[in-house]
């Protein structure tokens, strides 16, 4: 072998085939000094990633193993398929071939999953446009797809990964997809039940053979998860009854020759069942034993029950959290007396160590802004950890209604005992909503309204709201703004902006109109965690347009207007003749201020299952035509009557009084001036179903017009239960009501015994609706039967105008974004 001109290659696949090969005598080069280094083969890889990569550099000696290690830093990279070394004289040449790089990565024939959700998974583990292309990842990416499918109970899909070169050293990346049809459910049986019957056990699952609504609720499709959730809901189900010793055998799940359809088989064993005989606790409780012994919900004498147990030893580790303990340690241990079925409970205590949130992380947030959630964390950085405090924060954030999950968990610090870090996991939901109403009847068969909020505008936390409504009786646009942080104390402040036109009013020939305008700001004060306090005040301007269209009584020669009365009262209106009509005022403005008080502490603003909401507003008219004072208070609680039913109530009343004197030209208005146009209203969704909206109460005896009143009562009760063939899904409820109530007003000058009475009288209904949470916001169907309702008495003196008109029905109604 020539010295002066050696020549050595080593061509490898794997960096340990090279250095097998270096090994070898017949490919041995003598050690020389390196005079220098040279890279060729490079397209896309800098230079200095080979450099800094190299075992070696200029000066250093040469030898067979230090260019095996070469090799096999350079394979390490992953950037390359092919690495030679050629040795010329004492110069290092370093031959490479890069990877193709992945151009585009594609998903054909995806429908059960997201193109853009693969994409980012693939991202996570290093397949993605711009790396270099890896076929081991690329067939373990496909395996893991077809693992997806399967717990889709998708087991026919196929997956094929398709690799296309293109120009410059690039490649597409194609994952074609055959999902075939999802394997269905075809029967669930439970085996070695004797206490409970099979079908009262399988009520409890979420998965079931399906039924006609297993298109949306998709309960028949298999899934592990799934099942796992069913069969923990099986185990809580009897330790709940006392079968302290319960277990599940085994779960078979049989698949037919086709991979259509599944058959699942759960073997129980149900144990006797035991009554807790007593309750002691032991272990260290900081001194603090009898207020942990208020926290015991288990029951001496009663049948041993899992959930009380559980909430037990929760309630206590999350005492010790109050403390700052976050890795208190609390077991209840069992002393069973098998001969008379008979169990002792003694929980175990040790509150552990002391420690404190190092730092608070935020994830799932892709479009809210860290601000808003943080804002609403109760529990600090650097501060002592304190379980209910990160339970409130929780809570706070679960109420924002911008998200459909909040999950929060303490992650120790590793090497630091007294130090944790809380992590939150969010997952948004679309905060933007088109509100939309309609209802038929048959004066006005189908009317329309609509509006288009954001509840969080920009990821700001801010809402933004406009309404907008043209019906021929109601024109109707309103803007309103809401920082709920205007200051970092977090009182909040809402501008609003509205006109309306209104004739609310039932004569289609009437040309009057009532034009309101005006403005208000109000701020929000928080006093304590679930109360907030509201102030405001505004300034506002109603105008009337008694029109010109009536009728001429001949008996009497008068002009009878279409405009109600107590309107034409309230601005002063008399007729001149049939076309002129002048009112003592054309319009009056006021300035309300306004004081509210807020109290929310339902379990979740979307779903609520309990909790209860309460409202009170005192609005005062302090200043220009319009002096008076307006009430009101309401109050809503949902009761969970266990898990698939709720039992919710709602109750709501008002009251209006003026004060002071209201004149025209000196001359008292008739209804002592309260402005009528700030009247309650009852009647349709949100109010008393089954009865056109804001149709109840005193009403104008020519027009029709619902006038309300200044006294309101209503109550509302509501049990919510599962959808027929929707099982447990909480976003798909049927729902059965039952509202009563209505709107009173003081009784006026020339009222018959017979209107006085018929005002008076209380409206019922009862009826069945859907909640569904809609793509477009919580959507409410309601078809109701009034079962208390006034009939039209006619007036013995005017056949054409009844003493007494009836009430106007809308048996079917639906609205989106509302409550009860």
């Amino acid at each position: 072998m020539n010295t002066n001109f050696s020549r050595f290659r080593l061509r490898s696949v794997a960096a340990v085939v090279a250095s097998a090969l270096t090994a070898t005598a017949a490919w041995a080069v003598e050690p020389f000094t390196v005079r220098d280094i040279r890279v060729e083969g490079l397209q896309r890889v800098e230079a200095g990633t080979i450099f800094a990569s190299l075992p070696l550099r200029v000066g250093d000696t040469y030898s067979d193993d230090r260019g095996s290690a070469a090799i096999r830093a350079l394979f390490d990279l992953g950037l390359f398929k092919d690495v030679r070394i050629d040795v010329s004289g004492n110069v290092l040449v370093v031959i490479v071939e890069e990877r193709p790089t992945i151009a585009d990565v594609d998903f054909v024939g995806t429908k059960e999953f997201e193109k853009t959700a693969l994409q980012k998974a693939l991202r996570e583990v290093g397949l993605a446009d711009g790396r270099p292309y890896d076929k081991a990842l690329a067939d373990r990416a496909e395996q893991e797809l077809k693992r997806q499918y399967v717990s889709k109970s998708l087991y026919n899909a196929e997956v094929i990964t398709t690799v296309t070169p293109i120009e410059r050293n690039r490649v597409n990346l194609t994952f074609t997809v055959t999902e075939g049809d999802s394997a269905r459910i075809r029967e669930v049986r439970v085996v070695g039940n004797k206490a409970f019957s099979e079908s009262t056990l399988l009520d409890l699952f979420d998965q079931d053979s399906g039924g006609f609504m297993s298109w949306y609720t998709k309960s028949n499709q298999y899934s592990r998860a799934k099942l796992s959730a069913d069969l923990e809901t099986l185990r809580s189900y009897y330790l709940t009854r006392g079968y302290l010793e319960f277990r599940i055998d085994s779960t078979q799940v049989a698949i037919s020759p086709d991979r259509q359809d599944l058959a699942v088989t759960v073997n129980i064993t149900e144990g006797e069942k035991f009554v807790v005989s007593g309750i002691k606790l032991n272990g260290n409780y900081l001194g603090r034993d009898d207020e942990f012994k208020s926290l015991v919900t288990i029951k001496p004498g009663e049948a041993y029950n899992g959930e009380d147990v559980t909430s037990t030893t929760k309630a206590f580790t999350d005492y010790f959290g109050t403390f700052g303990y976050a890795f208190a340690r609390v077991q209840a241990q069992t002393e069973v007396d098998r001969p008379n079925n008979r169990v002792a409970l003694t929980i175990q205590a040790e509150p552990s160590r002391r420690v404190y949130v190092r730092r608070v992380n935020i994830g799932g947030n892709n479009r809210t802004r860290d601000e808003v959630l943080r804002r609403e964390f109760r529990q600090y950085e650097a501060s002592w950890y304190d379980g209910d405090k990160i339970k409130l924060s929780r809570d706070r954030l679960d109420r924002l209604g911008f998200f459909t999950e909040v999950n929060v968990d303490t992650m120790e610090i590793p090497g630091t005992p007294d130090q944790v870090d809380l992590t939150v996991t969010v997952a948004e939901k679309p905060t933007g909503s088109l509100q939309l109403g309609a209802g038929f009847s048959s004066a006005e068969k189908v009317s329309f309204n609509f509006g288009i909020t954001q509840e969080n505008v920009f990821g700001s936390g801010n809402y933004l709201g406009l309404q907008l409504n043209t019906s021929s009786y109601n024109k109707t646009i309103s803007v309103t703004a809401t920082d709920p942080y205007f200051t970092s104390d977090g009182i909040s402040r809402t501008f609003s902006l509205y006109h309306t036109t209104t004739r609310p009013y039932y004569s289609a020939d009437g040309d009057y109109a009532l034009k309101h305008q005006g403005a208000s700001v109000s701020f929000g004060v928080p006093f304590g965690e679930i109360d907030t306090v509201f102030f405001g005040g505004g300034i506002e301007r109603y105008q009337f347009d008694p029109g010109s269209t009536g009728t001429f009584n001949a008996t009497t020669g008068q002009f009878v207007s279409t405009s109600p009365q107590a309107y034409r009262d309230y601005f002063g209106c008399t007729t001149q003749n049939a076309l002129i009509q002048d009112c003592g005022r054309a319009s009056v403005w006021g300035i309300p201020l306004t004081v509210g008080w807020a109290r929310d502490d339902r379990d979740s603003a979307l779903v609520p299952t309990r909790g209860k909401v309460q409202r009170a507003n005192l609005e005062v008219g302090v200043g220009g035509d319009m002096k008076y004072v307006k009430t009101s208070y309401q109050y809503q609680q949902f009761f969970p009557l266990n898990k698939q039913y709720t039992l919710s109530i709602n109750g709501e009343v008002g009251l209006g009084k003026a004060f002071g004197s209201d004149t025209v030209n000196d001359v008292a208005l008739a209804n002592k001036g309260f402005p009528i146009f700030k009247n309650f209203y009852a009647g349709g969704l949100g109010s008393i179903r089954g009865f056109e909206q804001n149709s109840l109460g005193p009403r104008d005896a020519i027009t029709g017009a619902a006038l309300g009143g200044t006294k309101k009562a209503v109550f509302n009760l509501e049990l919510s239960t599962p959808f027929p063939g929707a099982g447990n899904d909480r976003t798909l409820r049927l729902y059965t009501f039952f509202d009563v109530g209505n709107v009173f007003a003081e009784r006026q000058l020339g009222t018959t015994d017979v209107q006085w009475k018929a005002q008076q009288k209380v409206r019922a209904s009862a009826g069945l609706g859907i909640s569904w949470i809609s793509p477009l916001g919580p959507l409410r169907l309601a078809y109701a039967i009034p079962v208390r309702q006034q009939k039209e008495v006619a007036d013995p003196n005017n056949a054409f105008v009844p003493l007494v008109q009836k009430d106007r029905i809308q048996s079917l109604q639906f609205q989106i974004g509302t409550s009860f």
